[in-house]
């Protein structure tokens, strides 16, 4: 059977890759995690948590961004904005943070002769990034093919990105079709005791479990 790994970070979207790479396989992927000192150790947990439900591998790199900051999710002196209180590409969002971490999944799959990365990237209800889009993943699966011993020689390792196009809701309705565990998932950009309801990680995941007509299992942990 052809291997996989995911790269999870213990929220809604990867998690629900998770669950699709888990029954396409067969077998438990790789859970990939990146504590990349971000500004709470919650979803850490969580993504713990999702990889012993499926009783994967449970990989953690450790890469310290802090250290050059430059997001409100690794700088501490910068704040968490509310939903909507910024134009363009928001604070959160963390200078090159898909492409560290796709480098490094590629590199971690061609070593345990992996055939595909799943990575939960989505360019309908997200919050602006430029490296949650179709053209920065075909950017990075033309880096698999001519970067790396298994793409020259004609086998490339995959990136699948199941939800890019599907709406919040739809992620959610696909979750729960799939068994996925949604209440050990976190999506909040703070790491307070319950999740803010304000930013806008929240705002999304909470308009996503309401239009899909769900309620939040992860509200009642």
């Amino acid at each position: 059977m052809p291997g996989h790994l995911v790269v999870l970070s213990g929220g809604l979207d990867s998690t629900v890759c998770m669950a699709l790479a888990a029954d396409e396989s067969g077998t438990p992927p790789l859970a990939l995690t990146f504590d990349y000192g971000q500004r709470h150790r919650v979803e850490l947990d969580r993504a713990a948590g999702v990889a012993g439900h499926y009783r994967s591998e449970h990989l953690v790199v450790h890469l310290d961004t802090s250290a050059w900051g430059g997001s409100a999710l690794t700088d501490p002196s910068i704040d968490v904005p509310r939903a909507g209180s910024e134009q363009g590409i928001p604070t959160t969002y963390v200078p090159a943070r898909n492409s560290i971490f796709l480098a490094v999944a590629l590199g971690v799959a061609e070593a345990r002769d992996l055939d595909a990365v799943w990575i939960g990237v989505n360019a309908v209800d997200y919050s602006g990034y430029p490296d949650c889009r179709p053209a920065f993943i075909e950017a990075f699966r033309g880096v698999a093919a001519t970067g790396q011993k298994r793409g020259v020689e004609g086998d490339p390792v995959g990136i699948r990105t199941p939800l890019i196009e599907l709406s919040k809701a739809d992620i959610v309705r696909l979750g729960v079709e799939r068994g996925a565990p949604l209440d050990r998932t976190w999506s909040c950009y703070r790491g307070d005791t319950a999740p803010c309801g304000r930013c806008d990680a929240c705002r999304l995941r909470a308009r996503g479990f309401a239009e899909a007509g769900v309620d939040d299992p992860a509200l009642d942990r």
